[in-house]
């Protein structure tokens, strides 16, 4: 079996960590580098439901998409949620690592992994890395549709494609103008939208969409009509764990291994139902 050490090793060379952020918290955020590691657990929240998942699945490693802590502590104490996930995962000799930001520019990334859950072909980043010369990595993805969509299509291709969450698929424009390209970019998007705009796409999938920005981007008529489609946080990022958990397979079978890679399928996105207002538009 492998050291920690070396599984980490593994996973930064995927996801490097100098990509990400300045502002992020990525890597390492417990463990002994020298133990050994049998079984690991993909997720996307490092929350105390997850890693009460991982104890009972006797996992050595937890790897989760967003931080434990992103603005830092000054306790771990166990009378508060974090660090009685902190403890937890001591008490049961199960590491964390983190692969955020750098998980986002990577390729292949987190938005890819959410194109390959709608059926998009990437065709290059929407935000390239500059420091990448052969323009594969970066933020968001553009991409094409197998054939071309209404937006109220595509959307229910997204709401049928990705998790079930309370909120589903919400859609801002026309639901009947055609879809051709569309950008996609998973977890928090509406930072993008000049990228959006000058990517000339016909629609922006992603989360988190707030109503001033997303409001005025819709209301800017000096540009061509682009739709607005806004999935749940989580529902945008969980495809990513399918991916990085295979492409650790891939490296276990390569190393010879024989890690047991397992990908938590536990909704943790906050919002858990959801009543529609009687006579609001579909």
């Amino acid at each position: 079996m492998p050291r920690l050490s070396e599984v980490i090793a593994a996973l930064d060379a995927l996801w490097p960590p100098a990509s990400a952020e300045d502002w992020d918290a990525v890597g390492t955020v417990c463990g002994d580098p020298d133990q050994e590691v049998s079984r690991v657990l993909f997720a996307v929240d490092p929350v105390q439901e997850i890693v009460d998942e991982a104890a009972k699945l006797d996992a050595d490693l937890l790897v989760t998409h967003h931080p434990l802590y992103l603005r830092g502590t000054t306790t771990v104490a166990a009378s508060t949620f974090k660090g009685r996930v902190v403890h937890t995962l001591i008490k049961n000799d199960i590491a964390l690592h983190v692969a955020h930001t750098n998980a986002d520019r990577a390729d292949p990334g987190v938005s890819d992994a959410l194109a390959g859950a709608l059926d998009l072909r990437v065709v290059r980043p929407l935000v390239p890395d500059p420091a990448d010369a052969d323009g594969r990595r970066g933020l968001g993805r553009v991409c094409e549709l197998d054939h071309p969509l209404t937006v109220h299509e595509f959307a229910a291709r997204a709401a049928e494609r990705l998790p079930a969450t309370a909120q589903g698929i919400r859609v801002a424009g026309d639901p009947e103008a055609m879809v051709r390209t569309v950008a996609v970019s998973g977890g928090s998007g509406d930072s993008l939208f000049a990228d959006v705009r000058a990517a000339g796409v016909d629609a922006f999938l992603t989360a988190d969409l707030r109503h001033h920005p997303a409001a005025e981007f819709i209301a800017d008529h000096t540009h061509s009509p682009l739709a607005l489609l806004d999935a749940a946080h989580w529902a945008t990022e969980w495809p990513w764990c399918e991916l990085a958990a295979a492409q650790l397979d891939e490296i276990s079978d390569r190393h010879g291994w024989d890690l047991r890679v397992h990908v938590s399928k536990t909704v943790t996105d906050p919002w858990n139902s959801h009543s529609p207002s009687p006579g609001a538009p579909n």
